[in-house]
């Protein structure tokens, strides 16, 4: 079998092209885990507002009985 590169170091630097390269593989990484990750963030924290504002409203409607 025939490669394209003769070691490891030379796959890495891509006759020059590595650092292009592996930039590019690194920020493409970046912003996929960032389009996983803040879509979550932001539900959980949507979540935790629902929570809260039902626990006021429902606080209130108790008060409103008691009265």
């Amino acid at each position: 079998m025939l490669f394209q590169f003769e070691s490891l170091t030379d796959f890495m630097y891509m006759s020059g092209h590595g650092p292009y390269v592996w930039g590019s593989y690194i920020v493409t990484a970046i912003a996929l885990g960032a389009l996983v990750v803040l879509p979550l963030l932001k539900q959980r924290q949507s979540f935790i507002r629902l929570k809260r504002q039902q626990r006021i409203e429902a606080g209130q409607s108790q008060s409103l009985i008691i009265k």
